[in-house]
């Protein structure tokens, strides 16, 4: 197996499990500790395949997951996002680069508001009480699957040339 092989079979382990994010964040409300966990664990595997230095590339990545998280459990803090989606956020940013991650979290915005929008609208159709829950982790697993696509995917991507 070459090493592009073996990335490629971890990106598309990756898609299987965001989209598996997808319907459990749909159907529940929740994303799984052991998916997390898992998205995680494989970060680790990439690095290794892909024969990632300890500096700084290693060093950036485990950086960079930390202040997602860090700023991402803020918003957790205050409500607006579950501990799942911030897991979720923290295991990704250890797969893409600072800027991939950045295009992450931007695509990821919107589609949270599409996302939001579509909820309020459904919530108001089907007369439900209360406040809408947003289903964020499916934002989150879009804009992965979106980053995962252009990054190794899309051979006419300009954006994504890094």
């Amino acid at each position: 197996m070459k090493i592009e092989t073996a990335q490629y079979a971890l990106f598309a382990l990756l898609a299987i499990l965001l989209v598996t994010a997808c319907v459990t964040d749909w159907r529940r409300r929740e994303i799984d500790n052991w998916l997390n966990t898992v998205i995680a664990a494989l970060a680790l595997v990439f690095w290794l395949v892909s024969g990632m230095p300890f500096w700084p590339d290693i060093a950036t990545q485990v950086g960079m997951a930390a202040l997602v998280f860090a700023i991402f459990a803020g918003f957790f803090a205050l409500g607006a996002m579950g501990g799942g989606d911030v897991k979720l956020l923290g295991a990704l940013a250890l797969w893409f680069a600072p800027l991939d991650m950045m295009w992450l979290l931007i695509v990821m915005s919107i589609i949270g508001g599409v996302l939001t929008l579509f909820m309020i609208l459904r919530q108001k159709w089907m007369k439900l009480e209360g406040k809408p829950e947003i289903p964020y982790g499916i934002a989150i697993a879009l804009a992965g699957l979106w980053l995962i696509y252009e990054r190794n995917l899309n051979q006419f991507s300009a954006l994504m040339q890094s």
